[in-house]
């Protein structure tokens, strides 16, 4: 049995969701892959102890601090490959971000490979279940496009401008998969 609770952030409606012990999920109103792997049922229980320790990270981070996300017990649902991409957006610094393309030549080195496809770490992060947390809004194309983000263009440009992150370089795209 999976627990949901609902936080009102300046994005919107988060859902976040919990075994019980550990965060397994956090959407907002929306987004695309919502609930994404987790096939049990989800019951509403707001009294969980992780549910206000989350609160309290996610009252931190958007009242401008800089929480330590290995603060919070985090066991999001997913392959091996993406739980490894998950990993490496953990490291992202608040402030910064880095492409796609960085990733898969990451991925690719941890895992003794040659080089690894960008198009497969993007669907890892598009699909990734814990959002703000595992801050896959840090992620962006090789030229300065903002694109891939399953919470809409609109929340990721929220989100960077929030951690006062350089935009001068970035670029919404005329199309793309997240617009």
């Amino acid at each position: 049995m999976y627990y949901t609770t609902n936080y009102l952030s300046p994005i919107g409606s988060l859902t976040i969701a919990s075994d019980g012990k550990n965060i397994i999920g956090l959407w907002m109103d929306g987004q695309k892959y919502y609930g994404g792997s987790v096939k049990d049922e989800l019951e509403q229980k707001d009294d969980l102890p992780i549910f206000e320790t989350t609160k309290i990270w996610l009252e931190k981070y958007f009242n401008g601090e800089k929480p330590d996300v290995k603060k919070l017990p985090l066991a999001p649902i997913g392959s091996d490959f993406r739980k490894a991409v998950w990993d490496i957006l953990l490291e992202i610094p608040y402030g910064e971000y880095i492409t796609y393309g960085f990733i898969a030549k990451k991925l690719a080195k941890n895992m003794g490979k040659k080089n690894m496809s960008s198009q497969a770490v993007g669907g890892a992060v598009g699909h990734n279940p814990i959002s703000v947390i595992i801050p896959c809004h840090r992620v962006i194309g090789a030229n300065g496009s903002l694109t891939g983000f399953a919470g809409g263009i609109d929340k990721k440009v929220k989100l960077l401008t929030h951690e006062n992150v350089n935009m001068s370089k970035l670029f919404v795209p005329k199309k793309g998969t997240a617009l």
